[in-house]
């Protein structure tokens, strides 16, 4: 049984994808959430999929690490991050080489970094006149968006779209791709 943490910050759209994915593949078993917003809708998607959800603060993220703790009692083969925000520290990484993943709202290296995250990368994009943007899923390391390149997809642009249309059409390609790449990285 390949086991999968999932972290997310907002509304969990992402998360309730890959669960409802998942449920009829016996090869794999989401085990937890973690959020680090406590008025995130995410929780309310863990409770109706019945999955376990534990909500936590920078000191339990960052100084104690009561949430790596946490994590390496579960022993995930994957964790994936699904709208967090947050830059991972260090000793996650290093606790868990190449099994931490995060999606990107846009073709990386291209708008990525501290700040660059929903909302404000689809308006760069659109402010810029790109032709194309996408989904950029990649391994996490201790830098935000830095990590090597899984799986790139990409959309057309239009010259009239909006930021909103521009969201919609990478949204669409993260529900589609992202839990392809994590069943493709754990050969499930």
């Amino acid at each position: 049984m390949k086991k999968i943490v999932l972290f997310a910050s907002g509304s969990g759209s992402n998360v309730e994808n890959i669960v409802k994915y998942f449920k009829e593949n016996t090869k794999v078993e989401i085990s937890k959430v973690y959020t680090n917003n406590a008025n995130a809708y995410v929780i309310e998607r863990c409770k109706n999929l019945s999955i376990p959800c534990s909500i936590f603060g920078r000191k339990e993220f960052r100084e104690n690490l009561s949430v790596l703790n946490d994590i390496q009692t579960i022993q995930p083969d994957l964790i994936v991050l699904a709208g967090f925000l947050w830059l991972v520290p260090p000793a996650y990484v290093q606790a868990f080489p190449n099994k931490i993943i995060n999606i990107h709202p846009a073709l990386l290296p291209k708008y990525g970094g501290k700040g660059m995250f929903g909302h404000h990368v689809h308006e760069a994009v659109v402010a810029n006149k790109e032709k194309e943007s996408g989904i950029t899923i990649h391994y996490v390391n201790e830098k935000y968006d830095d990590g090597n390149i899984i799986r790139q997809e990409k959309c057309t642009l239009d010259s009239n779209d909006t930021p909103e249309d521009v969201a919609s059409k990478v949204h669409a390609l993260e529900y589609e791709y992202f839990p392809l790449a994590i069943k493709e990285i754990l050969k499930a």
